[in-house]
């Protein structure tokens, strides 16, 4: 069968499945259960003949949403906080990690370009970072103590203040991104430009493991919520040059419903970041394996549950 006589065929009936979702009131078990069954038979049907195609992907959505809501159901009693975390933000990652692709590839291409400018221009660093910060660290490497500037303020004022700050700039990258997802590339762009020019900077004072072993200990989690909230952005301006088989409009309200169950699950992650700034990365006296081994738990958690996890979770929504 031709795919357009598949969409032809079926289509109202998706229409249909679409409307039974909107209508929250009165939701019939049976019929809840029948849309499902006859989705992933379509779904199953779309991947076979119609691989990559629109097709799929909408009716891969489409299945999931009905799999979230029957998950939903089922674990209710359990309380809502706990489903968010073990399945709705999970899945919104997995529905959203093309996007969240592009965001982490713009992110480490900046990153190279800041080293490498800062690899062939002595002075870039400077235009990055700021002359003040430039000295401020250079006086600090003098004196012995390169990674002072962690410890210049109270534990818990730092805490407060590097958390609110990122915050505010996870969600300039995801809001910016209504400019077409550009505001979000050039958030994310901007920020790997810095990082990469601040780290090319203490390479080129012999301090390189240095830095890593005391930035990446709140820098794990703290970048990869920057990145997941730009990919977020990305995918809202997404909603708005390519709406699919919906309106504009309804596309794009649909997208920031999702971002903002994606930016509302990596609070947690600035918090925590906030707190290894705040309280931790100032002991450069640590031992550095145990640094190190804080860095590898922070890497490891971002990898299995924003990424094995979900690949996991939509093979069970996929059957």
């Amino acid at each position: 069968m031709k795919e357009i006589n598949f969409l032809k065929q079926n289509a109202r009936r998706w229409e249909q499945a679409e409307e039974f979702l909107k209508n929250r009131k009165n939701r019939n078990p049976d019929e809840l259960a029948g849309y499902f069954i006859e989705l992933t038979d379509d779904l199953s049907y779309s991947k076979t003949f119609y691989p990559g195609t629109a097709t799929t992907r909408y009716l891969n959505e489409l299945a999931g949403r009905f799999y979230h809501l029957i998950y939903r159901n089922k674990k209710e009693r359990r309380g809502r906080i706990i489903s968010f975390w073990k399945h709705d933000l999970p899945e919104e990652i997995r529905r959203s990690r093309r996007h969240l692709a592009y965001a982490l590839l713009v992110f480490v291409a900046a990153m190279f370009i800041g080293a490498i400018s800062s690899a062939n221009d002595n002075t870039f660093v400077r235009l990055i970072m700021g002359d003040h910060y430039v000295n401020m660290t250079l006086e600090n490497i003098e004196k012995g103590d390169p990674m002072a500037v962690y410890k210049k303020m109270n534990e818990t004022d730092m805490f407060l203040g590097i958390t609110l700050n990122n915050i505010r700039a996870a969600f300039a990258a995801f809001t910016l991104g209504v400019v077409f997802s550009a505001g979000s590339f050039y958030v994310l762009f901007t920020n790997g430009v810095m990082l990469g020019a601040f780290q090319h900077f203490f390479y080129e004072e012999g301090l390189f493991i240095d830095s890593v072993l005391s930035i990446w200990i709140h820098g794990v989690l703290e970048i990869s919520a920057i990145i997941i909230a730009g990919g977020a952005g990305i995918m809202i301006g997404a909603s708005l040059i390519f709406p699919g088989t919906y309106s504009r409009r309804q596309s794009f309200m649909n997208s920031v419903r999702r971002g903002i169950r994606i930016i509302t699950g990596i609070v947690p992650m600035f918090i925590v970041a906030g707190f290894l700034e705040g309280f931790v990365t100032r002991h450069t006296e640590m031992h550095a394996g145990i640094r190190a081994g804080i860095i590898i738990a922070s890497l490891l958690f971002v990898i299995w549950y924003f990424i094995i996890y979900p690949l996991r979770l939509g093979k069970e929504i996929e059957g």
